[in-house]
């Protein structure tokens, strides 16, 4: 039985590849179950059509394990192989074949026929046309010209490339995104992040970047210094208290064994898990640190994907990176349910949450040679959408106010990694009315929510008709309120239609907001069983 989300996943996916060409991206949290959604596709394109043939891919034995073992859980009796050098199978000609990339890359002619290519962890595939998944995917198109492609991921860009549904050469055309984050705690299907100021600073002000990241050796000699680690594990074990499963993110081996080594003189058991560590040697202290005989487990760059432990209730983060795909892996490592405790506690040493934002709304990097999505800011005289960087508002000629300088010191607060501690309004009515841009003449709706006489009014606008991911995230909004609230959008509707008849509907209990400026935005709409 798939759960709303995983069945809205779906939904989206089908209408997708029935009314657009091209090859869609499904955008799902860590946590979300993206095997029982791939599983459930698997199961239903074969029954309905037996002569299909699906290729499931990913780029590590656990993943393809974890599928694997979900597809029998929906299917019993499965038509299915495996082809995975690491698992020690080679198994081709079953309609469906779960297969890592290293293996069957270089096996199109041996695979033959295949007619969905589905992929997990799919922003690793490369934005040109070069690497081992582009070049399975152009051998299999001459097999199969009509070959279509899904891609699975909770971290859609690429360093240096940006969102990977944009460029000449990508393989996806768009993404799909049927859930949050914040749906999924509000439901009970994730555990929320704390984090807690701490006094070290992984210092990294010397270390040179390369291809939008760090520069690894440079990193590891910058931040691996024996007073620095005597001093970061010092103040985890103050902050621990009773936790009981810590992941220690390090920037090196020798960073990750110097950690352990003081957690063990500390009285803490520790280990260590790295590239280098052999299989059997792995499995060995995955399974004592799930049985609570190892309590700090320190790795480095191989249990961001594919390792799923929901007990973990502490992540110290000592690996700075300006990825932040490589930021969400490593926090979503905490999201899942624990059976002791409500939430777990991030212990974000290395600033990437400053650098990154809160895990709710982390930013795609930039594309190389091309800046990012333009800011606005709204007029307060005339509600004209303009872009941030203006003085003076091009529709009515308001100067807007200078900006506040920034506080130099970032301070993290209990929920800064969640981006959920914001000010309630709650709402008694909402009104909703047409609005056009003077300057760019695209039609959008603004939103404004009513609290009593004396509570501030919140406006929010939805840029429908601006296209671009924008307006994709502004129709979704849309949609999903007419749902909570009870309301059909038909067809023939025009924005007034729309507007005339949301302002009548059922608004949200409350909204949960922040500043911005002089400005609000909206984060988040409850109402009384759902949110949004």
């Amino acid at each position: 039985m798939l759960r709303d989300y995983q069945q809205r996943s779906i939904d989206m996916l089908y209408d997708w590849m029935r009314n657009q060409s091209g090859n869609p991206c499904a955008v799902l949290p860590t946590g979300a179950g993206k095997s029982h959604i791939v599983a459930y596709l698997c199961k239903d394109a074969v029954q309905t059509w037996p002569e299909t043939r699906i290729l499931m891919l990913t780029h590590v034995k656990e993943l393809i394990e974890q599928n694997a073992q979900k597809m029998r859980e929906h299917w019993r009796n499965a038509p299915m192989g495996i082809y995975s050098a690491s698992i020690g199978k080679k198994q081709l000609g079953e309609p469906i074949t779960f297969a890592g990339i290293q293996s069957v890359r270089n096996r199109a002619e041996e695979i033959g026929h295949i007619d969905l290519i589905i992929i997990d962890e799919c922003h690793l595939i490369n934005h040109k046309d070069e690497g081992g998944y582009r070049k399975l995917i152009n051998d299999l198109l001459e097999i199969n010209p009509q070959l279509r492609v899904i891609g699975l991921t909770a971290t859609p860009w690429r360093l240096g490339h940006g969102r990977i549904d944009e460029g000449e050469e990508t393989i996806f055309d768009g993404l799909v995104e049927p859930v949050t984050i914040e749906e999924l705690i509000y439901k009970g299907f994730l555990a929320p992040l704390k984090s807690k100021i701490t006094s070290e600073k992984l210092d990294v002000s010397d270390v040179g970047k390369r291809g939008g990241e760090y520069i690894e050796s440079q990193l590891q000699k910058s931040v691996n210094k024996a007073d620095v680690n005597e001093r970061v594990v010092s103040e985890v074990i103050s902050l621990a208290g009773d936790r009981k499963a810590w992941l220690f993110f390090c920037t090196g081996i020798d960073h990750a064994q110097n950690i352990s080594d003081i957690l063990n003189r500390s009285g803490v058991v520790a280990d260590v898990v790295t590239g280098k560590t052999s299989k059997k040697e792995r499995e060995r202290i995955i399974e004592e640190y799930k049985a609570g005989k190892i309590k700090a487990l320190c790795n480095v760059g191989v249990l961001t994907t594919g390792f799923d432990y929901p007990d973990i209730d502490l992540i110290a983060m000592l690996r700075p990176t300006l990825s932040p795909s490589l930021y969400v892996q490593m926090a979503g490592r905490g999201l899942r349910p624990k059976s002791h405790t409500d939430h777990c506690l991030v212990l974000d040493f290395a600033g990437v949450v400053e650098k990154h934002g809160p895990i709710t709304a982390v930013q795609a990097p930039e594309r190389a040679g091309k800046g990012g999505d333009a800011p606005i800011k709204v007029c307060e005289e005339c509600d004209e959408i303009c872009h941030a960087s203006v003085k003076k508002c091009p529709e009515c000629g308001a100067l807007f106010p200078e900006n506040e300088p920034q506080e130099k010191d970032f301070k993290l607060r209990q929920s800064d990694i969640m981006g959920l501690d914001t000010p309630e309004l709650e709402v008694k009515r909402w009104v909703w009315l047409p609005h056009v841009g003077a300057k760019s003449g695209k039609e959008m709706i603004r939103i404004t929510y009513y609290g009593d006489l004396s509570d501030k009014p919140i406006s929010e606008y939805l840029c429908i008709m601006h296209g671009g991911k924008a307006g994709h995230k502004a129709m979704r909004t849309m949609t999903e309120l007419a749902e909570k609230s009870g309301i059909n959008i038909e067809p023939s509707w025009t924005i007034a239609d729309a507007c005339k008849n949301m302002t009548k509907a059922k608004p949200p209990k409350t909204v949960k907001y922040v500043k911005n400026g002089k400005y609000f935005d909206v984060k988040r709409r409850e109402y009384a069983l759902a949110s949004i």
